[in-house]
């Protein structure tokens, strides 16, 4: 978006799937935690849908909170209306924001919206309500190219919640929803709700192909940001998972990261985050390796944009939620600490405007960023791969302490040799 603060890329969000947060399930836990998360850093808290589940077709026992009833009604498992806004109070009270996701590319076979307008939805050839994309079995998709009665209902359902005090919306798959649509509701919501945050996901090259090659409209990340602030990294989250798979070497990775900064607009904020509710939790990938998911999370950080947390991370949990069952939190070793420090430097102002420049270390599996502006630098190395060796570093030979850990190390004819501790070398001028 033209207009989007990059200030935004010191932002830290806090994804929470309220279902499977805590035992009770409900927004009261979540109050009950506020003071916790907050000590984290974090400045958003993002909340899977929060509203009633369709029962027709329903995937699970429980169905997938993306499979909308009404978009305007809370989910009764989670709390009632009131119960909401007395979050959102608390959560401002806390200085933070309220995100939640907005999911307008579908609703449930059985919404609201399509028993009292079966004419906004896609039918196939037998008259049946369907989703473009298959596995998507418990949804029905609307049809934006019904009519602007489809669009007003939907923008005035983003004004209610903005009206409530709702902060920024996380918009689901974005991409498969047309751009001018989203320029239509910015517009609306815009004039009385300047503030609001918007998060598109995005979603995989791939898949964009898949939808255009099917006959229908999908967006690009880079056409996103005509009206999106943030957009998801799905454009080299595919060479992330390849590197942790042994597919990829880790500089493709790299690399991929760095050509952002040549092909998105100079304000471009992207959201880093190396686990969500899509995805195997980190610590799944990386077989429990402590070492190594610090590094990772270390890594995420250290890129350019906002960072995300998916709840459980700060525990190191290895257990993916399920969308469609109650699961829970499964609690190893609490980084919490770690985190803190991490979203302490990155609330920098280098962080926002500083220059940004990825490295490419003689080793592969070590990650090497720099931020830099006319009052500090602030390097970034993580050993991803538990890598051994030395690696090339811009600073003068010397004694120096790391940020994160208060070790000290040192730089010897240009050289530092590897260990497994994340480092963050904070170099004043």
């Amino acid at each position: 978006m033209e207009k989007t603060n990059p200030n935004l890329r010191n932002l830290v969000i806090y994804q929470i799937y309220v279902r499977n947060y805590s035992t009770q399930g409900s927004f009261q836990a979540i109050i009950d935690d506020l003071d916790r998360i907050k000590t984290l850093g974090v400045d958003i808290i993002y909340l899977l849908p929060i509203h009633p589940i369709g029962e027709l077709d329903r995937k699970g026992s429980l169905g997938s909170p993306y499979s909308i009833q009404d978009y305007r009604a809370i989910n009764p498992e989670l709390g009632t209306i009131d119960n909401f806004r007395r979050l959102i109070d608390e959560i401002h009270e806390q200085k933070m924001m309220l995100m939640i996701d907005i999911v307008f590319n579908h609703t449930s076979k059985d919404s609201r919206v399509l028993k009292e307008h079966p004419e906004w939805f896609y039918k196939n050839d037998q008259g049946e309500f369907y989703s473009r994309v298959g596995d998507w079995s418990d949804v029905a998709d609307c049809d934006f190219g019904s009519g602007k009665e489809l669009w007003d209902e939907l923008t005035n359902t983003l004004v209610v919640y903005a009206d409530m005090g709702v902060d920024g919306f996380r918009a689901d798959v974005a991409s498969l929803v047309p751009l001018d649509f989203w320029k239509y509701a910015r517009k609306i919501v815009s004039k009385d709700y300047r503030n609001i945050i918007w998060l598109s996901e995005s979603v995989h090259g791939s898949f964009v192909k898949a939808i255009r090659d099917s006959g229908y409209e999908c967006s690009s990340e880079s056409e996103m940001f005509q009206v999106f602030d943030m957009v998801y990294d799905y454009d080299v989250e595919p060479l992330f998972i390849a590197y942790l798979e042994k597919k990829r070497p880790f500089k493709d990775y790299l690399e991929a990261i760095a050509r952002q900064d040549e092909i998105y607009p100079g304000n471009y904020v992207k959201l880093k985050n190396i686990e969500n509710h899509d995805t195997r939790r980190i610590a799944d990938y990386l077989n429990n390796d402590l070492d190594k998911i610090l590094n990772w999370t270390g890594f995420s950080f250290f890129q350019k944009g906002a960072t995300m947390i998916y709840n459980g991370q700060e525990f190191t949990s290895d257990v993916r939620l399920s969308l469609f069952e109650k699961t829970q939190i499964v609690k190893h070793k609490d980084i919490s600490q770690f985190i803190m420090k991490l979203t302490k430097i990155k609330k920098r102002k280098v962080f926002a405007s500083g220059v940004y420049q990825v490295h490419f270390p003689e080793i592969d599996g070590v990650a090497y960023n720099t931020f830099e502006d006319d009052k500090e630098k602030i390097i970034g190395i993580f050993n991803v791969g538990s890598m051994e060796g030395k690696i090339k570093i811009d600073l003068e030979d010397g004694k120096y302490r790391n940020y994160l850990t208060g070790k000290t190390f040192y730089i010897k004819d240009g050289s530092l040799t590897l260990s497994n501790d994340p480092l963050v070398i904070r170099n004043n001028k």
